[in-house]
């Protein structure tokens, strides 16, 4: 019967939280469409992804917002990601005052990869752009790998390194965090470099031994409790200089990613992977916890979901992985891609000014240590099953990036979702799938 009024309650907080969902997107919609005229563009394939030899279509909504008549047109460039043009087009626009009109859009075929396509509107008194991605394809692209000749023996050296450093492991159960329903606990550990840690465990009262959702965290975030699984075990680990794990490495977001980046021996990642992978120590040592250590499922988005991409990789004892939006992915593509930004961000915004600021520090001297971080080169070493989401008007990851360390991921029982208008982020579409997927993997009623 408990059981029974958990799910219940589960359900009626879903189609909360999505009709809170709806709401606001609704706003954003609304405060998105506003002007004399909106172009409202939709691809004829939902997820904007078209096959090599498939015409692209784009169905456009358009509004006059205006009680005039208006005749001009809608044009259209098509450009790669690394912003080379290759398509210019445009239909003429005549419309009522006051009404709504469709047009059809029709590109003929492209290569595999993404392509940027800016809707423009062009009126007497009135200009707008709308701009949208499209992918073709995206399993097909390829990329280089620039892994170093001593890369594994880098890593293999980096855990040894860890296990020599003992973890003096304190568990310390938060009454005035916890609930009827679950205990907190405040866990910290030494890791690398003898860094203090610390992280949060979530562990359901209903019952004697549950799966594990291991959640590492984004840029500089601060990871809380995590009081939302039910049928997991949570525990959200705070790498050094974030979170409350700041206790020898506390910096702000503008140097995080550049703390020695001169050096690949001493480069601030280091010792955040081997973060990641002391959290896992943990978990197996703590059994006795109620941790069913056969069904650990590591999580990430962002920054977050490079390191759980790169616990997966170096960690075998992780079962499970999903994604979001991986940082840093294929970091060598991700740089010819952002110079054609007319506005950097991050995370080439802090590199650049990095660079800038340090007279001989070339890129050729970034890439020579980076190479040893970039997630594309853990990526084949994955061999669990996979689930990633990305968003298609994401700059900090750009889509051909994700899908470049995708496609050299090692397992070969992988999915990923593709969300059309998100930028750096997915939506709750995604993580009610990423919710179905993980119980059919762990076969959890």
């Amino acid at each position: 019967m408990k059981r029974i009024s958990y799910l219940i309650i589960l359900s009626i907080c879903l189609l909360l939280v999505a009709s809170l969902k709806v709401a606001a997107q609704e706003q954003e919609e609304e405060a998105v469409e506003t002007g004399d005229v909106v172009l409202k563009p939709m691809p004829q394939n939902k997820n904007a992804l078209f096959k090599s030899n498939e015409e692209i279509r784009y169905k456009i909504q358009v509004s006059n917002n205006t009680n005039q008549y208006q005749n001009g047109k809608i044009s259209y460039i098509i450009t790669t990601d690394e912003g080379k043009k290759i398509a210019i087009d445009s239909v003429h626009l005549s419309i009522r005052g006051s009404s709504n009109k469709e047009l059809l859009i029709k590109i003929s075929p492209k290569g595999a990869g993404f392509y940027r396509i800016n809707f423009i509107v062009n009126l007497p008194e009135y200009d707008d752009t709308v701009r949208r991605v499209f992918g073709v394809d995206p399993e097909k692209i390829r990329s280089q790998l620039h892994k170093p000749t001593d890369f594994d023996v880098f890593w293999k050296q980096s855990r040894e390194q860890l296990a020599k450093v003992v973890p003096s492991y304190r568990v310390l159960e938060r009454r005035d965090l916890s609930t009827d329903e679950k205990r907190v606990y405040a866990v910290e550990m030494r890791s690398y470099g003898d860094i203090l840690i610390r992280g949060w465990l979530v562990i359901p009262r209903d019952g004697k031994k549950f799966p594990v959702h291991y959640r590492v965290p984004g840029y500089v975030v601060t990871l809380k409790p995590n009081m939302d699984n039910d049928d997991f075990i949570a525990f959200d680990l705070n790498v050094r200089g974030n979170g409350n794990s700041k206790d020898v490495i506390n910096i702000g977001t503008d140097i995080y990613s550049v703390v020695n980046i001169d050096n690949k021996d001493k480069y601030i990642y280091r010792g955040v992977y081997m973060d990641c992978l002391r959290g896992l120590d943990f978990l197996y040592s703590h059994a006795n916890l109620g941790i069913d250590t056969s069904k650990i499922f590591v999580e990430g988005g962002s920054q977050g979901g490079s390191l759980a991409l790169i616990t997966a990789a170096l960690d075998k004892r992780v079962k499970l992985l999903t994604i979001q939006v991986p940082l840093y992915a294929d970091i060598h593509d991700n740089f010819a891609i952002s110079e054609s930004y007319d506005k950097q961000v991050f995370p080439f915004k802090v590199f650049r000014k990095y660079q800038s600021q340090h007279a001989g520090f070339t890129w050729d001297k970034f890439f020579s240590t980076f190479d040893y971080y970039d997630p594309q080169n853990f990526a084949p070493m994955v061999k669990c099953p996979v689930l990633m989401g990305i968003g298609l008007l994401d700059q900090f990851c750009p889509p051909r990036c994700s899908m470049s360390l995708y496609n050299h991921i090692g397992s070969t029982n992988k999915e990923f979702v593709c969300v059309p208008n998100s930028t750096h982020e997915v939506n709750f579409n995604y993580f009610m799938f990423q919710n179905l997927w993980l119980r059919e993997k762990f076969r959890i009623p």
